[in-house]
């Protein structure tokens, strides 16, 4: 592999390892709301000159029906799932966010499978069992510490997996590329977000129960940037959200979609380690037990098909030799 293509996949694994690590020092000085908005905004942006560039070579323009898509995709992934998702850093470890989170492929295929009818292959369905009882380990829901954490987290990464088959149905319909369907959903989740938060400041909010009012009454949009917070913001709107999700598309152009879905391989596995030394959040013995078990359903899912092409290739020769001896 090349040295560029290589490069495609490792600065986004380890982005995206790092995603929930970034966003967890960041909830300690924004709103989980307000910190939602401003990612996805920023990361849409730094998006828009590609999509920009590769719709007008393209000679593609959207209407009305496009722009619906784009909306409604852009309402279940930054409005819903990345909200929760945002809600469940705050409340347990990131490290078993970043599990959960990486486990939403899976979730994507029981939802192909219920409302697009796609086949569900032994391979995918061995995979999807491996990956839920490796959740099950790690969340060990007898003995649970933080329910709403894990509870948000698991819809975040159920919610996720609807947006990536929404994702690749309505960029079909539409005729784009996944990276410019990536920037058009993010910046139409973040003004759909931003007029909920606007609403919080309204009458309206005074309907939202006093345990919640910290997290959804009187969003404040950009306050809190300051010259010391601005690194941080930056790093989390353009490099974590918008660079890594760039070149995860660029990736699957340059090295195709199989290398470069190592990087939702490697990231239960880099997270925890990451989080342990920076955050210093401890690594339990179930939670290695739950990445190795969610590591082989991801492999699995990546290199079963090869391998039982392989293996069938095996038994075709030998099945061919011994007909040869016996003549």
């Amino acid at each position: 592999m090349k040295v560029k293509s290589l490069l495609y996949i490792l600065i986004p694994t380890f982005l995206f390892s790092s995603m929930e690590i970034a966003l967890k020092i960041a909830g300690g000085t924004f709103n989980p709301i307000q910190l939602n908005f401003v990612r996805f905004l920023i990361g849409g942006l730094a998006l828009l000159p590609f999509t920009w560039a590769y719709c007008r070579k393209n000679s593609i323009l959207l209407n009305r029906y496009d722009l619906l898509r784009c909306a409604t995709t852009g309402f279940v992934i930054v409005v819903l799932s990345m909200s929760l998702y945002q809600l469940s850093i705050q409340l347990t470890q990131a490290s078993v966010v970043a599990i959960m989170l990486s486990a939403n492929p899976i979730f994507g295929l029981i939802i192909g499978f219920f409302f697009l009818h796609e086949k569900l292959s032994r391979t995918a369905t061995l995979a999807l069992a491996l990956t839920l009882i490796g959740l099950l380990v790690i969340i060990d829901p007898f003995h649970l510490s933080n329910p709403v954490g894990i509870t948000l987290g698991l819809l975040s990464s159920i919610i996720f997996g609807i947006y990536g088959v929404m994702s690749r149905v309505h960029s079909h319909h539409i005729g784009i590329n996944g990276l410019s369907m990536t920037c058009l959903s993010f910046l139409f989740g973040a003004l759909e977000l931003g007029i909920l938060m606007g609403l919080s400041h309204t009458g309206l909010a005074s309907f939202i129960p006093q345990k919640f009012a910290s997290e959804f009454v009187n969003i404040p949009f950009f306050q809190g940037i300051t010259w010391s917070t601005l690194p941080l913001i930056l790093y989390i709107s353009v490099l974590v959200t918008g660079a890594a999700f760039g070149l995860y598309f660029l990736s699957m152009d340059e090295v195709g979609v199989v290398p470069a879905s190592l990087i939702f391989l490697v990231k239960p596995a880099l997270a925890p380690i990451l989080a342990f030394f920076i955050l210093g959040e401890a690594i339990l013995p179930r939670t290695i037990i739950g990445i190795v078990i969610i590591l082989i359903g991801s492999m699995i899912t990546l290199l079963g098909e090869k391998i039982a092409y392989r293996v069938i290739a095996v038994f075709q020769r030998g099945s061919n030799t011994d007909s040869n001896d016996i003549e």
